[in-house]
């Protein structure tokens, strides 16, 4: 990775984390406002774009601005700087902060929202509560010199392919010869132009998932020598990773409701709860879905929760769920906001061989006091 960063590189790492086909279609996911060419120097990642978090950017002198919940949700018709949107599009344009949101992506791909919330909780053997799709899988084959085999493994590894349950750089590989003639006008790595050349060469195999192959293929070019390196794609009916909303689980012992709930407070760092059930029922199988998900109390009753963790319950919903037997903690919209240091800690990760520096916010977004 080069020391100085762009914009499209903070998307680029952003995308392999939550790929924007992942989003439901209705979700503006992605550039909000700003460019994928402006140099970064520092991140900040928040769980919603107010105002208050915009100033702290420009406090802290922030280069790009990561969100969960998009600024710009609906369709913008007018920029009226005398609105809260208006006041905020203007801060940001006038101090050159880009801001880029991962949505209903981040709340489905793997390590994101949900699954961030089960690490904080403590639910292990975790599966998708609603499933949205599964991955299509493709093999990717590769024709690169014996010189640079290992510089390209590692490239596309780190891309994304080769990634086989807990197996990270699975790869095969054959070798064969090679020919091409270079032709006027091109600047081969080997060989003359006009000329005939023969290359010993490893066929280099790999599986990767659909939307990851982009980055993939970038990685190819970055780091294969040739000019225009050859490679071939073929879709497979392996079945690849199942996608979807929520997560469902189990603790490591069975406690009480009431236990729990206490247990989640102190895990999500939360002052209040919203109870639905009796405190003393036997809780072990919990089923999380992070923001509003009071439509789905029948798929989590239905996969044998005895809990559903969410936000956003109204009262009807309560009361359908309380008839039904699932018991539910509503933790509020709000306990989404574990994905800010989830997501630090990625980009960090991705940016270590570089000058980014990566915060969270430290504004409250949440809008509810509670007296």
């Amino acid at each position: 990775m080069k020391s100085e960063c762009i914009t499209g590189d903070v998307f680029q790492f952003m995308e392999q984390l939550a790929p924007r086909q992942l989003a439901y279609d209705w979700d503006p996911v992605g550039l909000q406002v700003g460019s994928h060419n402006k140099p970064v120097k520092k991140v900040m990642v928040t769980l919603d774009v107010l105002e208050a978090v915009v100033d702290e950017a420009i406090a802290e002198n922030v280069d790009v601005i990561i969100a969960h919940h998009p600024l710009l949700f609906k369709p913008v018709q007018q920029i009226n700087t005398t609105t809260p949107t208006g006041r905020i599009i203007q801060k940001l344009l006038t101090n050159d902060i880009t801001v880029y949101a991962a949505h209903t992506n981040l709340d489905i791909t793997k390590n994101g929202v949900n699954d961030a919330l089960c690490d904080a909780i403590g639910i292990t053997n975790t599966r998708v509560l609603v499933e949205k799709e599964s991955e299509q899988l493709i093999k990717l084959a590769v024709y690169v010199p014996k010189t640079h085999v290992e510089e390209v493994r590692n490239a596309i590894s780190e891309a994304g392919a080769g990634h086989i349950g807990n197996y990270s750089h699975c790869t095969f590989q054959t070798t064969g010869l090679g020919t091409f003639k270079p032709l006027k006008g091109t600047n081969p790595f080997i060989g003359s132009v006009d000329q005939l050349e023969r290359v010993e060469e490893v066929k280099l195999e790999s599986i990767i998932e659909q939307s990851k192959l982009p980055s993939a293929l970038n990685a190819i070019r970055q780091s294969h020598p040739y000019e225009e390196p050859a490679y071939d794609l073929f879709p497979l009916k392996n079945e690849g990773n199942v996608y979807g909303l929520g997560r469902i689980g189990e603790l490591t012992k069975t406690v009480d409701l009431k236990t729990f709930c206490n247990h989640v407070k102190a895990s999500l760092k939360l002052d209040h709860l919203r109870v639905i059930g009796k405190l003393d029922k036997q809780v072990k199988t919990v089923a999380v879905l992070g923001g509003s998900g009071e439509k789905f109390i029948h798929q989590a009753k239905r996969q044998g929760a005895d809990v559903f963790i969410t936000g956003d319950m109204t009262f009807h919903l309560a009361q359908d769920a309380q008839e039904m037997g699932l018991a539910v903690i509503d933790a509020g919209h709000y306990a989404e906001k574990v994905m800010k240091t989830s997501v630090q800690e990625y980009l960090i990760s991705c940016f270590s061989d570089t000058n980014v520096e990566v915060i969270v916010s430290t504004t409250n977004t949440n809008p509810f006091q509670y007296v």
